[in-house]
């Protein structure tokens, strides 16, 4: 292999160390690192080793540094759909998913699931980010995590046994809190303390 032609000066360096040390993007740091290393003349295997890339990429980043310096090695990635959404508008959403039932915001008869749009679920989000932001997330996970930030809990519903009468249940259950209310408040009757 040749004289490296890349090279950089002590300036070039120490403005790399620099942001390197106040980056908070670990595959921006790799970059960084990487470009520094090789400008100063480290041996390629070895900085493929430390920052864990092929040479052919190495050499990509240190073109990319000598057309566009540090920006040019800053993770340019939109994030995929936590792009979509503003800081402003995550905002906005939280505050309207605790304000408001789907049923207020979507409108009765077009909200989804058992409960007639009281709770918020995944199609009926996805249809009021469709609607008031134009955004469309590609998979239900992104829904979930979304509702996750917004600090929504999942909240699964009692089961119901339709085949019990409600007067007979209320009944009962009045009897057993009669039954355990008298335990808890004056014993059993029978002495002045219960066996197990």
């Amino acid at each position: 292999m040749g004289t490296r032609k890349f090279l950089l000066s002590a300036t070039e360096a120490s403005e790399l160390v620099c942001a390197f040390q106040n980056c908070r993007n670990s595959d921006t740091k790799i970059r960084l690192q990487a470009v520094r290393l090789y400008g100063e003349g480290y041996p390629v295997d070895q900085i493929q080793d430390i920052c864990t890339c092929n040479s052919r990429t190495l050499l990509r980043w240190c073109a990319n540094y000598r057309q566009g310096g540090i920006a040019a090695l800053c993770d340019q990635r939109k994030g995929g759909n936590r792009a979509k959404l503003t800081q402003e508008n995550l905002r906005k959403i939280e505050q309207q998913l605790h304000r408001y039932t789907p049923a207020q915001l979507l409108g009765k008869g077009h909200t989804t699931g058992p409960d007639e749009g009281t709770y918020w679920n995944v199609p009926d989000l996805a249809r009021l980010l469709d609607q008031e932001y134009g955004v469309v997330f590609q998979t239900n996970g992104s829904y979930y995590q979304l509702l996750a930030k917004c600090a929504m809990t999942y909240q699964r519903p009692a089961k119901q046994y339709k085949s019990h009468s409600a007067t007979k249940l209320m009944a009962f259950e009045e009897a057993l809190e009669k039954k355990t209310t008298g335990y808890r408040a004056g014993g059993t009757g029978h002495g002045d303390s219960c066996r197990r």
